[in-house]
């Protein structure tokens, strides 16, 4: 049983650390690159040199014998949707953070730089099957409990069904969505409803990697368990030819995912448990920067 304490100083830890580098890195970046709907009419008024002559409101000056132009705000307010995975393969990690913290704390900037710009943040947890959905809202309660969801909660399946979860996503959000799906994307076929969310929704894919599954270590002979299925191998991994092999299959899943979102035209934030992730986040902000502004 987990201390409640603890609980509560390490999501309070975690709120302060990702509210910081909200504040000082991505609060204004996030707003340029994530834009609403569109635009909201706001009054009529008269018009002034330099005004843009499209604005005119013809009926209005008719009716006053002077140009009178039509005022209009963007529509700022998104819905932003963390897809995060929970299943038994985030628990890995062979350095500081496991797969599954490492997500929690990406997630929790995102969360905190949407709610900085009043926009809605709602979170989709899955393992084998969708295990939670918070619907999004606004404020910093309702961040902080996704947070502990993110860091604690406890999914009743152990394996990777991100088809599912992409599927369920779809069928609930009727309007146009920022959807940041965070995974290892150790999961079986799930191409068409990523595809499907893609051209409704504005889908960011985030693979979570970790080093100690891309290369195998020379330790002689051990016994692996598949943190999903449980079933158990034994590898000889002081052959170089397995170590070579294990390597190799994990370069052709590696890029056949990059192949897939390429394609369908996603933008991707690699992340890893070794490497500063707040290297990938600026560079997704402005590679996205670039192109709103191309």
């Amino acid at each position: 049983m987990r201390d409640p304490k603890e609980i509560l100083k390490k999501i309070r830890r975690l709120e302060l650390r990702t509210r910081r580098l909200v504040n000082a890195t991505f609060a204004g970046q996030y707003h340029s690159v994530f834009k609403g709907r569109g635009m909201n009419f706001e009054e009529v008024r008269e018009y002034n040199p330099g005004d843009d002559i499209r604005s005119i409101d013809w009926n209005v000056t008719a009716r006053m014998n002077t140009p009178y132009v039509k005022k209009y705000t963007e529509e700022r307010e998104l819905t932003v949707m963390l897809v995060v995975d929970v299943s038994a393969s985030g628990t890995f990690g062979s350095v500081e953070l496991s797969k599954r913290e490492l997500a929690a704390e990406v997630a929790a900037i995102l969360a905190f730089s949407a709610i900085n710009n009043n926009d809605k943040v709602g979170l989709l947890l899955f393992a084998d099957e969708v295990e939670l959905f918070i619907p999004p809202k606004k404020g910093r309660m309702h961040t902080l409990r996704l947070i502990r969801e993110m860091l604690y909660f406890e999914p009743k399946g152990r394996g990777t069904n991100l088809a599912a979860a992409l599927e369920y996503m779809n069928k609930l959000l009727s309007r146009r969505a920022v959807v940041f799906v965070i995974s290892d994307f150790l999961a079986s076929d799930f191409t068409k409803p990523l595809t499907v969310a893609g051209r409704r929704h504005d889908v960011v894919a985030m693979p979570i990697v970790d080093p100690g599954e891309e290369h195998l270590p020379n330790v002689g002979r051990i016994t692996f368990e598949d943190a999903e299925t449980g079933e158990q191998i034994e590898i000889d991994t002081s052959s170089r030819a397995v170590r070579n092999a294990f390597a190799s299959g994990e370069t052709k899943r590696r890029k056949t995912l990059e192949k897939l979102f390429r394609t369908r035209g996603l933008d991707v934030v690699p992340l890893a448990t070794n490497e500063d992730y707040l290297i990938s986040l600026r560079s997704f902000f402005a590679r996205r920067e670039r192109r709103m502004a191309a």
